[in-house]
């Protein structure tokens, strides 16, 4: 490519915080693959912040960066899958690694869209040292009136805005939201941004656990501990794993945990709901899906009486937690019978287009 930028180039990134602050500029955090575009007239090149190539597995994307974008330029931004209202993290992963006839299939099911945040160069012009707002200016040139399925994000520089965003597009599956410095330079690789996301307490089940892939005999380390909440049909359903503990609440909690397993072979290991075998459509144990990390052969289970609070950002298509959440506390004070999906907080919801096309910027 004849590019003033090319791969591997590493994306900005985000530092977490609590609370929005002030005198920034504000973007919704997007939940989807994070990608950079590099075109070249007619080469795309769509590359993952792993630095994978995702080119093949968006061609719809790609058919659009052609359409709408720059001859030659470089692109930040998130490639996202609409459904119906709201962003869909899921459907996303269908294309991750999918052969050609299957990503073809989704393509006409289910298209993708890239929404972009910054424009990194354009022609032979590199933008990285010029600061946020000039960069934006760009951007607003060359995107503002797309509708589809390149979009360009909205931004505005007034804070009561961005806690409004905050509030309000939580249901269409937005993570909350990107604080920019606006007179900052692009920083490859460097937590120069801030995130605010949305953080949330549960109490749910722990149905088993697993072994950290460190543990020695004479001394196991907790891995991961699966988590449970109960349906409207009092069935326990698998809701995600608890990971990241350090090794002194690896040592802890397993002190906890591993003379409560059940043994394999017992009446009590047989009935449980996550037991094995596990076959597809098994309707004892939901299916953890492609990127659940869900509980296995290898996993120790446990009688469901075990309750644990865990913070959480939100759920995936109301189903699972959308990343690992955090251990907060053992909760003996709470029954596990109380671990269901309606202690949860409803999320509002918007309709997704009025959310790309909230306008470019909001002065302050």
């Amino acid at each position: 490519m004849d590019l003033p930028l090319s791969p591997p180039l590493a994306p900005m990134l985000a530092a977490p915080a609590t609370t929005i602050p002030p005198g920034m500029a504000y973007e919704p955090k997007w939940d989807g693959f994070r990608a950079l575009v590099f075109r070249d007239h007619d080469e795309v090149r769509l590359i993952s912040r792993s630095g994978r190539d995702l080119t093949p597995y968006f061609p719809d994307v790609v058919e659009a960066v052609r359409a709408d974008a720059p001859q030659r330029c470089v692109l930040d931004g998130e490639l996202v899958v609409i459904d119906g209202d709201a962003l869909r993290f899921t459907r996303l992963l269908e294309r991750s690694g999918a052969a050609p006839h299957r990503v073809a299939q989704l393509v006409r099911l289910r298209p993708a869209s890239m929404i972009v945040f910054d424009v990194l160069a354009v022609d032979d012009l590199a933008m990285l040292r010029l600061p946020y707002r000039e960069r934006r200016r760009v951007a607003e040139a060359l995107f503002a009136d797309l509708s589809g399925p390149l979009f360009l994000s909205p931004m505005t520089t007034d804070p009561d805005t961005a806690r409004e965003w905050f509030a309000r597009f939580e249901g269409n599956g937005l993570d909350g939201v990107i604080a920019k410095s606006p007179d900052g330079p692009y920083l490859p690789g460097v937590r120069a941004m801030t995130k605010i996301k949305h953080r949330r307490d549960a109490d749910t089940v722990i149905g088993g656990f697993r072994l950290h892939k460190n543990s020695a005999p004479g001394r196991p380390l907790l891995g991961v501990l699966h988590l449970g909440l109960h349906d409207e049909r009092g069935r326990l359903a698998w809701v995600g794993a608890c990971s990241g503990f350090s090794r002194d609440a690896r040592e802890r909690l397993l002190e906890v945990l591993l003379p409560l397993a059940l043994t394999p072979g017992t009446p009590a290991h047989a009935e449980h709901p996550w037991a094995p075998p596990t076959l597809p459509g098994d309707a004892r144990r939901p299916q953890p899906g492609p990127r659940s990390g869900g509980p296995d052969e290898a996993t120790y289970l446990l009688a469901p009486e075990l309750v644990c609070e865990v913070s959480y950002d939100h759920l995936e298509d109301d189903l699972r937690f959308r990343s690992s959440p955090a251990f907060v506390r053992f909760r003996p004070d709470r029954l596990p019978a109380e671990c269901t999906f309606a202690q949860l907080e409803a999320r509002p919801s918007t309709d997704l287009r009025s959310v790309l096309g909230a306008g470019p910027v909001t002065r302050s």
